[in-house]
């Protein structure tokens, strides 16, 4: 029996789109539970998942998953109870989380790096009934943090966590043991419509705390199928995770989804490092695996390249941010495998290049639209289109890209078009294949005494630099300018690199000499984000540290 409608607090999509959307086939009226015990009972002893040495087939993966969704429902879940997330890449994240799915409460995707302040706001602003992490990882203590937390979560009943259960807390291993047997399919006479919210992603920005990002069946169902598609998956896939498995890359680009929905296996990996990767690319014969340029970069320049055997690997995906062609080109002659650019938001849009596609595109564009009724526009500050090949703000609307955040009438006022299109704040050029050029955010500019300088801009000219292996470059304040610019610069071995030599380089290059660094940081590593993007707000701290301490000891 279907819900009476859509979770209170949500946006839907307007009835005139819905049906259009039902009507060319986009919005199949199949729940993600549905379609999972379809992937388990057509593929059964295939092998689904590779984790630490175990092999899980998809037959075992279906009864796993049952005898979770059994104890979930012994412990009083029901449909639209929240559960907020925060494994890391295990099984367990799988079991839980196709689990909720089966009795119909929503998962809420948070990422293993959110510490107290987003987990005290994801628990309280979700109200969640049921907390999932490990016990510890990496030294961290998940059961303790939520405890502190817990008196400003009022609706936290259960804590659910992999390895030891402290006194407490509720054992997945224990659940997983669980007696088996088909899951429960109906709650007080009432199971979700493929119309309704099936999780929430967490949305990806680097200030202020995180929005939820309300994804349906039906359009979370499309854009995992077309992202599939178009990556070329197939049942000889092997793809390894090595970003977080909640973030929506991961996850559904075509990630986790899009691999076991082909009866293709997952691999997953503890970690991006080459230490973690590489071993496993070599010896499960990885096909496929997506990461951040950040990684990719570390990939490269890794001595462990050469001691291990990357030939299975046919196809890179690259998202999260821009993918510089110097470094794009590098990829086959090291690696021996294509790059895919990918581009997208866990608010919907998702843009692949084509694995056919000429070098061109493949190395100086970030994909093109996966559906044909993805709508978009490039839009000026006065909020009008800007001419063909012009730069501007991509705001978009389509058949799996959101109408609204989760509880949040006043961000959606401003954050979304009067006729719904969402203003992703990122900039970029139309290129002619009909390609997408990033070239930065609206907000990731530097304003050098009124002039607007793109960090993009500066980083791409200062990474021709020989000496350089990655840039990134952040405003850092000026008495008389207000902001001047800083570039942090990770050098390649051996090669040194002065400010008046990059300077000199730069001007060589014929950059304005108002773009051109007043200041370079040498570091080993750059701070980074949850999902491994560079954190330009830790840079931006930073350099404010590193001046008011020099103005001190001044």
């Amino acid at each position: 029996m279907e819900t009476d409608g859509l979770l209170e607090g949500c946006v839907p999509f307007p009835p005139e789109f819905a049906e259009r959307y039902r009507r060319k086939g986009y919005w199949k009226g199949r729940t993600l539970d549905a379609w999972f015990d379809e992937w388990t009972a057509r593929f059964g002893e295939r092998i689904a998942v590779v984790s630490d040495g175990e092999r899980v087939t998809y037959a075992e993966l279906a009864r796993r998953v049952d005898r979770v969704a059994h104890s979930l429902a012994a412990l009083g879940l029901r449909p639209r109870d929240r559960v907020l997330m925060q494994l890391n890449n295990v099984p367990e994240f799988l079991y839980v989380t196709f689990a909720l799915l089966k009795v119909g409460a929503l998962p809420v995707m948070a990422l293993p790096a959110h510490r107290e302040a987003e987990i005290s706001h994801l628990l309280a602003f979700s109200e969640a009934v049921a907390y999932c992490a490990p016990a510890r990882l990496r030294g961290f203590d998940y059961v303790e943090m939520v405890r502190g937390i817990r008196p400003c979560a009022p609706d936290l009943q259960h804590v659910l966590v992999t390895g030891d259960a402290p006194p407490g807390t509720v054992s997945i291993d224990a659940m997983i043991r669980g007696a088996s047997g088909a899951a429960p399919r109906t709650f007080d006479g009432r199971r979700p419509a493929s119309s309704d919210v099936a999780l929430f992603m967490v949305s990806g920005g680097t200030t202020g705390l995180p929005k939820l990002i309300p994804r349906t069946h039906d359009e979370y169902a499309y854009v995992v199928d077309i992202a599939a598609e178009t990556a070329d998956l197939g049942p000889e896939s092997v793809f390894l995770i090595v970003l977080p498995i909640s973030h929506n890359f991961s996850f559904a680009a075509p990630g986790a989804l899009g691999v076991l929905s082909r009866g293709a296996t997952l691999v997953l990996a503890p970690s991006p490092n080459p230490e973690a990767a590489f071993p496993l690319i070599e010896r499960e014969r990885v096909t496929n695996t997506a990461t951040v340029p950040a990684v990719l970069i570390q990939w490269l320049a890794s001595p462990l390249r050469e001691r291990h055997d990357l030939s299975s690997l046919k196809v890179i995906q690259v998202g999260g941010s821009r993918l510089n062609a110097e470094v794009a080109q590098r990829v086959k002659p090291l690696l021996g495998a294509t790059v895919q650019q990918v581009y997208g938001m866990a608010e919907g849009l998702n843009n692949l290049t084509r694995v056919d596609d000429p070098e061109e595109v493949i190395l100086n564009t970030q994909g093109r639209p996966l559906s044909p009724d993805d709508e978009f526009m490039v839009i000026g500050d006065d909020g009008r289109a800007v001419a063909p090949g012009e730069r501007g703000e991509l705001v978009t609307r389509g058949p799996y890209t959101i109408r609204g955040y989760y509880k949040a009438p006043e961000y959606n006022a401003t954050g979304f078009t009067p006729d719904g299109f969402y203003k992703t704040g990122d900039l970029v050029r139309v290129t002619r294949s009909g390609n997408f050029s990033v070239e930065g955010r609206v907000k990731d500019l530097i304003n050098r005494g009124g002039e607007k300088i793109s960090a993009e801009e500066v980083e791409n000219a200062v990474l021709r630099h020989p000496a350089v292996q990655n840039v990134a470059v952040v405003a850092m304040p000026h008495p008389v300018l207000g902001e001047a610019v800083c570039a942090y610069v990770i050098a390649r071995p051996g090669a040194p690199l002065t400010l008046e030599a990059l300077r000199a380089f730069l001007d060589r290059a014929g950059i304005a000499r108002f773009k051109v660094p007043e200041r370079i940081e040498i570091v080993e590593r750059f701070p980074l984000t949850s999902v491994g993007k560079i954190s330009k707000q830790g840079l931006r701290a930073d350099i404010t540290a590193r001046l008011r301490a020099e103005g001190e000891a001044t």
